[in-house]
């Protein structure tokens, strides 16, 4: 028998008691010689910082989970994966469902990333900027950051 379908519930605001934080935004160790910080912000539709957002990042073996802090800002420690990019989930408060996005290295491409409305792909790709990655997700509005349906 299957069990029926419950609705999904709003999320957040996220507390540090709830759910451990300690070094989960290390996706690989910070002194590893390929190792590289990724950084950004979760801004909703008026460009304003969400400060109580949680983003997952993963491909393959790789894992990781930060939440934002006041300024909306997360980061984490990464190496380009192979494929070169970081599936990622956004839980934030207001959603009634978590977001799935993907998180692009620079210079390179896949047959999904092409399937992208060309105008569009950027908000998909990290940009190098002093040495890390930057990467911010808009929730809605302007520069809309591209989100994917959930299987």
């Amino acid at each position: 028998m299957t069990p029926p379908i419950t609705p999904s519930q709003t999320v957040g605001p996220f507390f540090g008691f709830a759910l451990p934080f300690a070094g989960e935004e290390e996706v690989v160790q910070a002194d590893a010689a390929t190792s590289v910080r990724l950084e950004g912000q979760v801004l909703d539709g008026q460009g304003e910082p969400v400060p109580d957002a949680m983003i997952e990042i993963w491909q393959g073996d790789l894992f990781g989970r930060c939440r934002t802090d006041p300024e909306g800002a997360f980061h984490f420690t990464v190496t380009q994966p192979d494929p070169p990019y970081f599936n990622a989930y956004v839980f934030a408060r207001g959603l009634l469902r978590h977001l799935l996005t993907r998180i692009y290295f620079p210079d390179v491409s896949d047959a999904v990333l092409e399937e992208v409305e060309p105008a569009r792909r950027a908000t998909l790709v990290a940009l190098q900027e002093d040495g890390k990655l930057r990467f911010d997700i808009r929730l809605q509005g302007e520069g809309e950051t591209v989100f994917f349906e959930l299987g």
